[in-house]
């Protein structure tokens, strides 16, 4: 309501400059913490998610393979799934189960 009493022009005049950039500013800010700051969020716990993995884990890749790690490098991790063995890259882990 304030914003709308700020916005408001004078009499025959033009709006307040300063109150369009105000409201310039919060609608950045809403946009921040509604999309951006919660993307960022979910980024890092998977860079950690990816980092701790082990031998062992058992994990859902993002296309949806499930096994369990059988080795790891740098960047491809191998999982055994069934009788094959696949290797995919780290970054393409979903989820440890």
């Amino acid at each position: 309501m304030l914003m709308l009493n700020l916005m408001a022009s004078p009499e025959g005049g033009t709006a307040n400059p300063a109150a369009t950039m105000m409201m310039m500013f919060g609608f950045i800010a809403i946009f921040y913490f509604i999309f951006f700051r919660p993307q960022r969020k979910q980024q890092k716990e998977h860079a950690e998610l990816v980092k701790n993995l082990k031998r062992g884990d058992k994990v859902s890749t993002i296309g949806g393979i499930v096994g369990e790690i059988v080795h790891l490098t740098n960047d491809i991790v191998t999982i055994k799934s069934g009788d094959t063995r696949i290797e995919v890259e780290r970054s393409k882990i979903g989820r440890v189960t």
